[in-house]
């Protein structure tokens, strides 16, 4: 056994150091600045909402929006979501509208894993990453996560997942089908969604 201040010294004068770790390498996406979208499925943001059930136990909400529309494409509600998770989600959305041109995101580990590196390479999405602290460059999804918690999730105490499931669905669809946006001309998002395809003699997207 070697004394701890011993030990110091020695360390000391041999100049020893401690090899630091470096961090995972993360996607990097893009820092460019975002071009406004013109049409439906150009450009999703993405972000997480969270709350409890009556038990106590925390679950998430992966809320998908698309930026033009202002369609919820997506509410996701289970206790934990992985980035491998997210990606399944979005291929699935992708399955009905077709994959967007651009996503946007904060920093969070589900959005910089490996996983979520290798779907934007796989499906040849650009992905945005907010500068860190700045939850407002990502202003729209994060509107949307506030109007959920205000007429939704404080609204409910949930019992089960699948009870908060039901809940939130039941108002993603009123949001997207009975709610008139004053920034939509006082359409639904799914009224402006036709509308604009129409307008551009595109497809009819598909709801979910």
């Amino acid at each position: 056994m070697v004394n701890r201040k011993k030990l110091y010294r020695l360390y000391k004068e041999e100049k020893l150091t401690v090899r630091k770790r470096g961090g995972r390498k993360r996607a990097l996406g893009t820092r460019a600045p975002m071009t406004i979208p013109q049409g439906a499925n150009q450009r999703w943001s993405v972000d997480f909402a969270s709350d409890t059930l009556a038990d106590s136990r925390r679950f998430r909400v992966l809320c998908v929006i698309d930026d033009f529309t202002r369609e919820c494409l997506a509410t996701i509600v289970d206790n934990s979501i992985t980035g491998e998770r997210v990606s399944r989600e979005l291929d699935g959305i992708a399955e009905r509208r077709g994959y967007p041109l651009l996503v946007v995101s904060d920093n969070g580990t589900e959005f910089t894993s490996n996983a979520m590196l290798r779907w934007q390479q796989d499906r040849g999405v650009d992905w945005h990453y907010i500068a860190p602290g700045k939850p407002m460059q990502n202003g729209l999804v994060e509107s949307f996560i506030g109007r959920l918690r205000d007429e939704c999730l404080n609204e409910h105490m949930f019992t089960s997942y699948r009870h908060a499931r039901g809940i939130i669905q039941d108002w993603r669809i009123d949001y997207n089908a009975r709610r008139p946006h004053t920034s939509l001309q006082g359409l639904t998002p799914m009224e402006f969604a036709t509308r604009s395809c129409e307008d551009h003699n595109q497809k009819p997207l598909t709801y979910g």
